[in-house]
């Protein structure tokens, strides 16, 4: 939990160091299984040696691929010397039994193939023409092995948000709240990692609710928000964000991601948008002014 404050135009480039720094390290916050890359081995059409049941590493590369829901799985044909499917399903002997969830067609040499997966779950395949070469597709939830030991109690996170024991972790949910005094309240903004985020927002101030508002719905990875109250320094504004799940709103039994992660901030506007230009630009005066006036010492 944090004082989040609007500072002066003198704090400006530190506030830009530590935001570029920040998205420097979103990539690695986030990166997972969101693709993956599935190619055929050389010569697999014409030797089973590289098939598993003959002791082989596998026909496929990798033979056992993971990837998240809603990931690319991008299947390519690199066999220069033949043509290949990639076709889900199993086979029982040399006996094809295709399921009908994805199917490249005859792939010649090069050609590529891409399938998205909505279902976690494990997902065999096959090749039609030579049906010794077998994989599998592993589809797991989102962040699945970052939340693989998280058990039961309550978690202090480093920033202090907490995240309660019945949240549905499929999704690490980042809120950053920041605050403008305008038009003699305060205006909220929210900034999600996620699109299609649900969520209820309450501010108190003095022990009093200020604002409320229950079962919002965010499309973008913006929301701004209007308080009808100014904070300060003896009196902040306590801002609280409860996750509700991410999808569609009106459809609660597909909602997926954190439900319960709450996130709060105290905000004290001191300058708004309009106040932070107008200040700009009088310092900015200043300096020209100060620049023409400038005494040059002549020896």
């Amino acid at each position: 939990m944090g004082l989040m404050k609007t500072k002066a135009i003198s704090s400006i480039f530190v506030l830009f160091a530590i935001a570029a720094g920040m998205a420097s390290m979103a990539p690695a916050a986030f990166a997972d299984h969101a693709e993956v890359t599935i190619v055929t081995v050389d010569e697999s059409g014409f030797s089973q040696t590289c098939a598993a049941s003959q002791g082989g590493p596998g026909c496929y590369t990798p033979v056992t691929a993971t990837v998240d829901v809603g990931g690319v799985v991008t299947m390519i044909n690199t066999d220069p010397t033949g043509v290949h499917t990639f076709t889900s399903g199993t086979v029982d002997g040399f006996a094809p039994s295709p399921d009908l969830v994805f199917d490249t067609s005859v792939m010649m040499s090069g050609d590529s193939f891409e399938w998205i997966p909505t279902e976690a779950g494990e997902q065999p395949y096959y090749c039609m023409l030579h049906t010794w070469m077998i994989g599998t597709i592993i589809v797991q939830e989102v962040a699945a092995e970052e939340h693989a030991d998280d058990h039961g109690d309550d978690k202090e996170m480093d920033h202090g948000d907490t995240v309660h024991e019945d949240a549905a972790e499929d999704v690490e949910l980042m809120v950053m709240i920041s605050d403008a005094q305008v038009m003699g309240g305060t205006q909220v903004e929210l900034e999600f990692n996620v699109l299609h985020l649900n969520y209820d927002l309450t501010a108190t101030q003095n022990g009093e609710v200020v604002f409320e508002e229950k079962g919002l719905h965010s499309m973008d990875l913006i929301a701004t928000h209007q308080i009808d109250a100014v904070g300060s320094d003896e009196n902040p504004i306590s801002v609280e964000v409860v996750s509700l799940g991410i999808g569609a709103p009106g459809d609660e039994s597909n909602w997926t991601g954190p439900v319960g992660q709450v996130t709060t901030a105290q905000v004290v506007p001191e300058f708004g948008t309009i106040a932070m230009m107008v200040l700009a630009v009088a310092i900015i005066s200043i300096v020209a002014v100060t620049a023409k006036s400038r005494v040059v010492p002549r020896f």
